[in-house]
């Protein structure tokens, strides 16, 4: 076919041709510059081919001082058969595995960050799973810390607990068992099966973290507690004047003597307090500090099953209840306030903050009706369409609609109610014009004008009832933009403002006291510490003073009248450090650091708290969320929400 007077031909058998015969080149070695040193096993290809499917290799290869030389790369921690299933897909695009291998190619792809090869294998593994082989693959998903198939995981355990629990791994866990002794008192029950291991979680909490105990320590022999008339959960231990022996004929829970009241004070916390058990069946730990229940039923009139994750560690609480004899006090104990464990409506608790549902860098954020927005971003293999919104009240992410465009490396604004992303990256193309808009009221994201030029990495900011688009990379290369352009929602139409004083892209914007912020960024590759101002009166931009940092990817927030700029990367590294700027003194002064390292996070200010959500840490893409308190100057990865 020849239109428009041009050639065209495509050739169908071309691609899967060449890719044969690479593979086989790479089998013979023909022509190879890099060998994968796995285990003592010499495995030879190509340097450009295994760049373009592994992003670890690619830094390690774009790293390299000669990038003529044969390069070499070892291996010690993993399966060589492993790494030859992924060499062929490099090759070949087909995943071929034995059923045995899939763990092992898991791990290899992990370690490579073939993140779509881990997602295939999870879904394999999941495809498997069944009662028998449940907690195995939990064991395995807690061990690459995988939310996505940890989650899967767990949802499959809470459907078949009961069957699960019949099975040899199960018996195989670490295990807490509880005397639950109920005071006789008229209209007295127990609550539901997830308030109340909520409220023995606590109680185990409050004994390793107050009273010094270790998890080894609890579980080490039957604990005996108390629920009052008063719905409160007491240590068995500090009844006055309680001191006889309870029994049961639970199978699982035995007959047992109080253990004496623990001296005043706190010991040392030993080490297994952080969920090392010294057993040969221990399953592998969560990451240290998770607390969750995973699945509870009630088996009996009077027994309970839980599976859930203490202090890091996966195990069993079995709780039997009885009601207590009617010598029992008719009334709470004297406790000191500090033992006594009431979860009463709307107490505050603090547990780690619930992650995204998907890991992101490049994402777009934005406070909207109180609640935080998390759009889009990519995760090494793709840009994604998603949009998450947490809830800060409930420690909750939910879904909205996804936007009709795959799209990273951008900023979303919300204006007049609605929300706004232009811009950006779709992964095919290096630059978008498209934009689109979220109504709320309707869950759909409906497209907006294209802008005036294609561009990628972007501020985008909403001021005075319009939205500014500033700055960027054109659609050549890096090289940053000097020009911006500006939205009416009335006209629906775009026009250009005053360019930049300095070429930059990969920089954050806000607003604030009626002004535009457009802060460090890149031009090229040169990350900028330079800010600039912008003044709606007079369309005029003005340098300020700069940040003590150069930095591109940053996310910036507006708190109490100032400007919070965290993370971002220097030109070496993903960093943490976070800054502030007075408007009123024009300085800018370091404050406290984020947990973790963020490069091209998201960063936004609900309420009086600020958020920073996704990113890059130079290793991994982030799902994790971490907040800031104006307060201490201090993040943490740790919430209070209210617990019912």
């Amino acid at each position: 076919m020849i239109p428009n007077g041009y050639l065209m031909f495509e050739d169908e058998n071309f691609i899967e041709s060449s890719v044969a015969k690479l593979n086989a080149l790479r089998k013979s070695g023909q022509f190879c510059d890099v060998r994968l040193q796995v285990c003592g096993h010499e495995m030879l290809a190509h340097r450009a081919v295994l760049a373009c499917c592994s992003p670890y290799l690619f830094e390690i290869f774009n790293s390299d001082s000669d990038p003529h030389r044969v390069s070499h790369v070892k291996f010690d921690d993993l399966n060589p058969e492993a790494v030859e299933v992924l060499l062929n897909y490099a090759y070949t695009a087909q995943l071929k595995a034995d059923k045995e291998l899939v763990k092992d190619v898991y791990s290899a792809a992990k370690k490579l960050k073939m993140d779509r090869v881990k997602q295939v294998c999870g879904d394999y593994l999941l495809s498997r799973m069944d009662v028998t082989s449940c907690i195995s693959y939990r064991n395995f998903a807690s061990c690459m810390g995988d939310s996505r198939l940890l989650n899967k995981v767990d949802a499959y355990i809470q459907e078949h607990l009961l069957q699960i629990s019949e099975e040899e791994e199960f018996l195989k866990l670490p295990r807490l068992k509880i005397q639950l002794e109920v005071m006789l008192e008229d209209n007295v029950c127990l609550p539901s099966n997830g308030k109340l291991y909520t409220k023995v979680i606590n109680w185990v909490q409050r004994s390793i973290w107050e009273n010094g105990d270790s998890l080894e320590e609890l579980m080490e022999e039957v604990q005996t507690l108390y629920y009052s008339a008063d719905h409160k959960l007491l240590d068995g231990n500090l009844l006055d004047g309680q001191a006889e022996v309870f029994g049961s004929d639970d199978d699982h829970i035995q007959f047992v003597q109080k253990k004496p009241p623990r001296e005043n004070g706190h010991k040392p916390i030993s080490s297994s307090s952080t969920g090392c058990l010294p057993s040969p069946n221990a399953p592998v730990q969560s990451p240290k500090h998770e607390w969750k229940i995973i699945a509870s039923e009630k088996t009996s009139n009077n027994t309970y099953l839980c599976l859930a994750v203490l202090d890091g560690v996966f195990c069993v609480i079995f709780l039997h209840g009885r009601n207590s004899p009617q010598s029992s006090p008719t009334s709470t104990p004297k406790l000191t306030k500090s033992l006594s464990f009431e979860m009463q409506p709307d107490e505050l608790i603090e547990k780690p903050m619930s992650p995204m549902h998907y890991a992101r860098s490049g994402l777009g954020t934005a406070e909207m009706n109180g609640k935080l927005i998390a759009a889009g971003g990519y995760n090494r293999e793709e840009c994604l369409r998603t949009v998450e919104c947490y809830d800060p009240h409930t420690d909750h992410w939910s879904f909205l609609a996804p936007m009709r465009t795959p799209r990273a490396r951008f900023q979303m604004a919300v204006l007049m109610g609605q929300l706004y992303v232009v811009g950006g990256s779709n992964g095919h193309s290096d630059d978008l014009s498209c934009g689109e808009m979220y109504d709320p009221n309707i869950d759909d994201w409906i497209p907006v004008p294209e802008l005036r030029t294609n561009r990628c990495n972007a501020g985008v900011c909403a001021l005075n009832g319009k939205l500014y688009i500033l700055g960027g990379s054109d659609p050549y290369g890096q090289k940053g933009l000097k020009n911006c352009e500006v939205f009416d929602p009335i006209t629906k139409s775009w026009t250009s403002c005053a360019p930049l004083n300095i070429r930059r892209h990969q920089s954050a914007v806000c607003e604030l006291g009626g002004y535009l912020y457009i802060i460090g960024g890149a031009e090229s590759w040169n990350c900028l510490n330079t800010v600039e101002r912008y003044n709606p009166e007079n369309n005029t931009w003005t340098l300020i003073a700069p940040m003590n940092v150069a930095r591109r990817g940053a996310g910036v927030a507006v708190l109490d009248g100032k400007l919070f700029v965290g993370g971002g990367f220097d030109g070496s590294h993903a960093i943490s450090c976070v800054e502030m700027y007075d408007p009123t003194r024009n300085e800018w002064k370091m404050m406290g650091n984020m947990t973790s390292a963020r490069s091209n996070a998201g960063i936004a200010a609900v309420g009086n708290t600020i958020y920073a959500v996704g990113g890059f840490d130079g290793n991994e893409f982030l799902n994790t969320v971490e907040v800031y308190n104006l307060e201490s100057n201090e993040w943490s990865p740790y919430t209070k929400i209210f617990q019912f």
